[in-house]
């Protein structure tokens, strides 16, 4: 059986690069995960999980972790993505995460959208909301992200 993790960390980065992979990569760096391998993740917090924001990852773990990314090589185009986890009072928590050409404060008005949604769609009280974001202005070729990594 896979464990359920009891740590997390919400991380944001945006940068440039020569290519639109080699920009996700270095968006990965400043958001301080690139030496992990993300598996992606839906959108469930696990119930009792703890904010650890220098929860140590050795390199290559792979590493349960729900993220929104955008790379885009239009000079001047406004590029952000948000991720935010909604709380229970009691159980678990659920996680929504979204990428696009929009400023940080519309992705982060949308995933607060999503979280209220996807609590009123479980019939579940929203206790807290965190919301991490970040906006970049492309130079060349450019990512934005957003994660939440999951630990133990």
């Amino acid at each position: 059986m896979i464990p359920i993790p009891t740590k997390f960390k919400i991380v944001a980065g945006a940068a440039e690069g020569e290519h639109k992979l080699t920009a996700f990569d270095h968006a990965l760096l400043e958001a301080g995960i690139a030496n992990i391998n993300l598996v992606r993740i839906s959108s469930i917090m696990p119930p009792g999980a703890q904010q650890d924001q220098d929860m140590a990852i050795a390199p290559g773990t792979l590493a349960p972790t729900a993220y929104g990314a955008i790379c885009s090589d239009i000079p001047g185009t406004v590029i952000s993505a948000a991720v935010g986890i909604g709380f229970s009072h009691d159980t678990f928590g659920v996680i929504m995460e979204y990428a696009g050409e929009c400023s940080k404060e519309e992705a982060e008005s949308r995933i607060s959208s999503m979280i209220k949604e996807a609590f009123h769609l479980r019939n579940m009280p929203l206790k807290e909301t965190r919301i991490s974001s970040v906006e970049h202005v492309v130079e060349k070729t450019a990512s934005a992200l957003a994660a939440v990594v999951l630990g133990y």
